[in-house]
């Protein structure tokens, strides 16, 4: 299942704190995880063709609504991720909103 949601806050490694908007989150039955796939909010993180960065994390939601984030490691896992967000990018691009639902 794909949601939709508002921001989360990150903090990078020089302890800043960064706030970046959801793009959707997913989960995923082969690796028994929920993912959340997140860009930072800011001219500064758009790249020269306009594009924003996308990040990517596996995350653990806690009983509040938040949860905590874990980077992806694994060479596979990435692959997969990638794929769910080719097809997102394809179904935002030709409309469709049955890729949230």
């Amino acid at each position: 299942m794909v949601e939709k949601m508002d921001r989360l806050t990150i903090i990078n490694e020089d302890h800043q704190e960064i706030e970046c908007e959801i793009v959707f989150t997913f989960d995923s039955e082969e690796y028994e995880k929920n993912y959340v796939v997140f860009s930072p909010i800011g001219e500064e993180y758009v790249d020269e063709d306009g594009y924003p960065e996308i990040h990517a994390a596996s995350y653990v939601p806690d009983e509040d609504g938040e949860g905590v984030l874990t980077s992806i490691e694994d060479d596979k896992e990435w692959d997969m991720i990638e794929e769910v967000i080719a097809s997102f990018l394809e179904a935002e691009a030709e409309g469709e909103d049955e890729f949230l639902n």
